[in-house]
């Protein structure tokens, strides 16, 4: 495994994340035990997760799954880099950016930040949190009140650092600049978590540029775009790939234009002999400013699948080819203006 930097921290962080949202919904508590053994074992240090992360009905079931990995102890806690987000309504089982059914249990207000992390401690059976996020742009809340309320749980030894996830660039710099006139303990936002890959290249306008610009390490979500980029068709054709049916992917292959590209996209990988699933994350190890993609497997194959692709060497020829399939809006203002 290959390790960097998490965005200007002493942090070091392996270049795949192991996202855990699937643990405890669809992907039962001893698989992903399994699985959580399985990518230490790998050298992935970094464990990404969110308090609204379980089925609906029990919101905080992945947060509860990997406190009872922790706690059969043998470093675990120890070994791993772990993340959690703070935003979503914890109270309700409608959506998690609905306004919540009780005042003050959702949002960054300085009373739902010190109820949330509480909670998250609990839930996950350890005494801190190394990357605090905000999942969610808080239009109603200011940062002056955020970074007081972050300042009060560093000191409490609660949390480490503190990070963003669908934040726009603008956001990435108010929230920054906030925390450097204040005078905060922390180093503001280290890291954002944004929708990036290969068919969704809108970050590389605004919010990438910003990330670098203030030093914070981009993890994009949803790398494969919800299986487009996994080889949405030849699974199409076999009569597999039920994650192709819905959301993203659906939606992409219901275009003509983007299901054009992915059969571009597929015929060019299989000329080559690689795995699209595998291209796509190696793809991303190569961009600027990217410190790692979040991978979040089901299952032992789909773990080593990504673990394969941190070893990928794309060649020149190849990223060409695969800008020309998807080519990048361009970074701003050029983009938009010139």
């Amino acid at each position: 495994m290959e390790y960097t930097q998490l965005g200007r921290t002493g942090l070091k962080v392996s270049r795949l994340v192991l996202g855990t949202m699937n643990f405890g919904g669809q992907t039962d508590e001893p698989t992903s035990h399994a699985l959580m053994d399985a990518a230490l074992d790998a050298g992935v240090n970094f464990f990404d997760t969110a308090n609204i992360y379980g089925v609906s009905e029990h919101k905080g079931l992945t947060e509860e799954v990997i406190g009872s990995w922790f706690a059969k102890g043998g470093d675990r806690r120890d070994k791993v880099v772990l993340a959690t987000k703070v935003y979503g309504d914890m109270t309700d089982d409608g959506s998690p950016w609905n306004v919540s059914s009780w005042p003050n249990h959702d949002r960054l207000s300085a009373v739902n930040i010190r109820r949330a992390v509480d909670a998250s401690l609990r839930r996950l059976g350890t005494d801190h949190i190394d990357i605090y996020q905000f999942h969610h742009v808080d239009r109603l809340t200011p940062f002056e009140e955020i970074w007081q309320a972050v300042d009060v749980l560093i000191q409490q030894g609660k949390i480490l650092y503190a990070g963003s996830s669908n934040f726009p660039g603008y956001k990435i710099a108010q929230a920054n600049e906030t925390a450097a006139r204040g005078g905060r303990l922390g180093l503001g936002l280290v890291s954002e978590q944004c929708l990036y890959n290969l068919a969704e290249r809108r970050a590389e306008m605004e919010v990438i540029p910003a990330a670098q610009e203030y030093g914070l390490g981009v993890i994009p979500w949803s790398p494969l775009h919800q299986g487009l980029l996994g080889g949405a068709l030849r699974k199409e054709a076999e009569g597999s790939g039920a994650r192709t049916k819905v959301g993203r992917s659906a939606a992409g292959l219901a275009d003509p234009a983007v299901r054009a590209k992915v059969q571009a996209y597929e015929d060019l990988l299989e000329k080559h002999g690689l795995e699209p699933g595998e291209v796509a994350l190696a793809w991303l190890l190569t961009r600027p400013g990217v410190t790692g993609p979040i991978v979040g497997p089901r299952t032992r194959e789909q773990l080593d699948s990504a673990l394969r692709a941190v070893e990928l060497e794309l060649s020149a020829e190849l990223l060409a080819a695969l800008d020309e399939i998807f080519p990048g809006p361009g970074p701003a203002p050029e983009a938009f203006a010139w």
